[in-house]
């Protein structure tokens, strides 16, 4: 088994410790956090083991899970890789494009891995349609959120809307050809809300918007592609396929058929992927244990967040 330290006991750091800590691939060796409460509060009622300091808990694991806010994840990371131990890094990558460069090209100096924690594209529901997926023209995606002070110390773009951007980068096979968006700050002192408009070389477009003070929660992305719509509802784990084809010259009675401007007749057909329910935040962690021990890459690889977070910030630099 791996030995895990968790750096940073958050609210998302307390999910990844008690992930860790009933997991099969992994042996818990404890967390760090800078916060007494949280220290007292997570020895006392879980008798986790607490670390004086980082360097510490990286000295006593093989993998350092950094779950801290995203102005030390370029610090916590370098210490970690510097100690030769591999790294899942939560989303975003770090604050700064340099900052993610340079854990890049760290990382594959010292000859360790490295996973950022885009969770979505552990989703069951994306992961079901995958295969049906395969050139979109247009994507549509909308991340809304219910308003949350924790968080908001960073745009919605970086927020939110990465995610979708990570999402779409690991879909469409194509550099960005240019990108337009627009933003406003409500009650934050960074942007709360904010649509962006992608457009690829090989001419496919996506529109992206993401909220954070909204009256209620979403979380859905449309892929449109020749023949195929694809719907995916992340929040509530459920996809809508459907599939246009040439109508056979025999039909059943129920069939659903349309007729287009040139004459075809074409036979709309629906699909439903079978979603297996699971936990992505265990399914990304157990998945970089698999990637460690096989030394294969990792689906989500530091430099797929360092491009996701590439994008974030020309979106943001549109913003203005």
């Amino acid at each position: 088994m791996l030995k895990i330290g968790i750096l940073g006991a958050g609210h998302l750091g307390k999910i990844h410790l008690r992930i860790a800590e009933a997991s099969e691939h992994y042996e818990l060796v404890g967390f760090y956090d800078p916060n007494p409460e949280t220290v007292t509060a997570l020895t006392l009622d879980y008798n986790y083991h607490a670390f004086d300091s980082a360097e510490a808990l990286i000295q006593a694991s093989d993998v350092v899970d950094i779950v801290t806010p995203t102005l030390s994840h370029f610090k916590m990371a370098s210490l970690a890789i510097h100690a030769k131990k591999h790294v899942f890094i939560e989303k975003p990558l770090a604050k700064t494009d340099e900052e993610s460069a340079r854990l890049v090209a760290l990382a594959k100096s010292k000859g360790v891995l490295g996973q950022v924690g885009h969770v979505e594209r552990f989703n069951p529901a994306f992961q079901s349609v995958l295969n049906s997926i395969t050139s979109p023209l247009f994507i549509e995606a909308h991340r809304l959120a219910e308003f949350n002070p924790r968080g908001t110390d960073v745009s919605v773009v970086l927020d939110l809307m990465i995610h979708d951007i990570d999402i779409i980068l690991s879909m469409v096979n194509s550099p960005i050809k240019r990108i337009d968006a627009s933003g406003v700050s409500v009650i934050s002192e960074t942007p709360d809300i904010s649509n962006a408009r992608i457009e690829f070389k090989n001419g496919c477009v996506a529109n992206l918007t993401a909220s954070r003070i909204s009256l209620k929660k979403m979380r859905k992305t449309r892929f449109f592609q020749k023949n195929a719509y694809i719907a995916v509802d992340f929040l509530a784990k459920k996809v809508e396929v459907v599939k246009i084809k040439d109508a056979p010259k025999v039909t059943e009675d129920l069939a659903l058929l349309l007729t287009n401007a040139e004459g075809e007749k074409k036979q709309i057909y629906f699909e439903n992927p079978e979603i297996e329910e699971s936990n992505a935040i265990q399914q990304e962690l157990e998945h970089f244990a698999s990637c460690i021990h096989n030394n294969q890459k990792p689906l989500v690889s530091l430099k797929d967040g360092a491009k996701a977070l590439e994008v974030a910030h020309k979106i943001i630099a549109c913003i203005g």
